[in-house]
C-alpha cells in the first residue's frame, strides 16, 4: 500500500485556521479518491506525524475505520463525544461519524479503514454479527486495568468503557498482545515486496480476525442477554446500510421495506428487537445525531443546515431538532463552543447547499 501523502506545511496550518464550512469527507484523512483496495493499514505515526499528531474532524462515507492505539495516548472526538484513553486501547468507528484525534507525540499503533462489504463476502452473516456487535456505535475498548485514561468509553459520553467488563486483567491484556499481533502482521503484509502480485486472500483473513477479536471483547464488555438470530441480524445490518446512505432524502418506512423485501410492520419488529426503537424513531434519531455532528463542526447558519439536512422549513427543523436534544440548534452550538472553543462560529459562509426532500412525517 502506498505510503501516506504528507502536504505541505503552510497547507497544513492553513487547514487548521480556517473554520470548517463543510465537514470534510474522505477515504484517508487528507486525501481525495476513493479507497484503492479493499482494506487499508498504517501505522499511527505515518500520517499523524505530518499534522503535528492531530488529525481535525472528518468523516468516511461507507468505510468503517478501527484506532488501535499501542502505546501512548489519544484524546478523540466521536460526534459530540469526547474520549481520553491510553494504550492499548482500540476505538471503532462505524460510517459517517465524524471524529478527531490529538495523539501524544511518538503513539505507536495502527489505523485500519476497510469496505465492509468485500471483509464479509464468503462469511456474510457470520461476519455481519461481529460487525454489528463491534460498530453498532462509536467505541473504544481499553484492555488493561489501572490505565490512566481519563473518559474513555463507548462514544456515549459516559467514560463507562473501561475495557475490564470480563473482571479479568489478565484476559485483556493477553487479547492486547493478540490484537498487536494480527495488526503487525497485517501491516506486514501490505508492505510487503509482492503485495501487488495477484490477490492474496491474507490481508482480508488478517482484517477479519482483528474484527472477531474485537467482537469477542466487546461481548465481554456487553451485559448478558440473549443473541438475535443471524437473519435478522443481516436484515437490521442491511437496514443501517440504507439508512446512513439515505437518512437525508428523508426516505419513508415503507421506502426503506420495500428495497429490503419486507413489510413496514415485520421491518418495524426486527428494528424494535435491536434497538428498542421503532423504525421511524431510529431515522429521526440519525438526523438529530447529523444535525448535532454538523452543528458542531460546520461553520454555517442553522437555515443552511436544516436545508443540507432535508428540511424546507429552518422554523420545523428547530422544533424537530429541540424535540430529540431538548435545546435549540443556536443553544445546542453555543453549548458546544463553551466546551470546545474550536467549534464553529455562524460566521463562515457555507458552501452551496443541494436540493432536498421535504420534512420527515411526525
Amino acid at each position: 500500500m502506498p505510503a501516506p501523502r504528507t502536504p505541505p506545511a503552510d497547507v497544513r496550518a492553513a487547514a487548521r485556521r480556517r473554520p470548517l464550512t463543510r465537514l470534510p469527507a474522505f477515504a484517508l484523512y487528507g486525501e481525495g479518491g476513493a479507497l484503492a483496495q479493499a482494506l487499508h493499514v498504517e501505522s499511527i505515526d505515518s500520517r499523524s506525524r505530518a499534522y503535528d499528531w492531530e488529525i481535525d474532524a472528518h468523516v468516511h462515507r461507507g468505510l468503517h475505520q478501527v484506532l488501535w492505539l499501542h502505546a501512548g495516548r489519544v484524546e478523540a472526538l466521536l460526534d459530540e463525544s469526547r474520549i481520553r484513553c491510553a494504550g492499548p486501547a482500540a476505538i471503532a468507528i462505524p460510517p459517517g461519524v465524524a471524529h478527531a484525534f490529538r495523539f501524544s507525540r511518538h503513539a505507536d499503533g495502527f489505523v485500519l479503514t476497510f469496505h465492509a462489504a468485500r471483509l464479509a463476502e464468503g462469511d456474510g452473516a457470520a461476519l455481519a454479527d461481529a460487525l454489528q456487535q463491534v460498530f453498532a456505535q462509536p467505541r473504544s475498548l481499553r484492555f488493561e486495568s489501572g490505565g490512566d485514561g481519563d473518559g474513555g468509553g463507548d462514544g456515549d459520553g459516559d467514560g463507562d468503557g473501561d475495557g475490564n467488563g470480563d473482571g479479568a486483567p489478565a484476559a485483556a491484556a493477553a487479547d492486547a498482545v493478540r490484537l498487536h499481533a494480527l495488526f503487525e502482521a497485517l501491516h506486514a503484509e501490505s508492505r510487503a515486496p509482492d503485495r501487488d502480485a495477484g490477490d492474496s486472500p491474507v490481508p482480508l483473513w488478517l482484517a477479519r480476525a482483528i474484527v472477531w477479536r474485537l467482537a469477542q471483547r466487546t461481548q465481554r464488555e456487553a451485559s448478558a442477554g440473549p443473541r438475535s438470530a443471524a437473519g435478522r441480524h443481516s436484515f437490521y445490518t442491511r437496514w443501517l446500510a440504507l439508512l446512513e446512505a439515505h437518512h437525508r432524502e428523508h426516505w419513508p418506512v415503507a421506502r426503506y421495506a420495500q428495497q429490503l423485501g419486507l413489510s413496514a410492520e415485520r421491518l418495524n419488529r426486527i428494528v424494535r428487537a435491536e434497538t428498542g426503537a421503532s423504525v421511524q424513531q431510529m431515522i429521526h434519531a440519525r438526523l438529530a445525531r447529523e444535525a448535532s455532528r454538523w452543528l458542531v463542526h460546520v461553520a454555517a447558519p442553522v437555515s443552511k443546515l436544516a436545508f443540507e439536512l432535508g428540511f424546507d422549513d429552518p422554523a420545523y427543523f428547530c422544533r424537530f431538532f429541540k424535540r430529540h436534544t431538548g435545546l435549540t440548534p443556536r443553544e445546542y452550538r453555543a453549548r458546544a463552543a463553551a466546551v470546545n472553543p474550536r467549534s464553529p462560529s455562524e460566521s463562515a459562509r457555507p458552501a452551496p447547499p443541494r436540493a432536498r426532500p421535504a420534512r420527515p412525517a411526525g
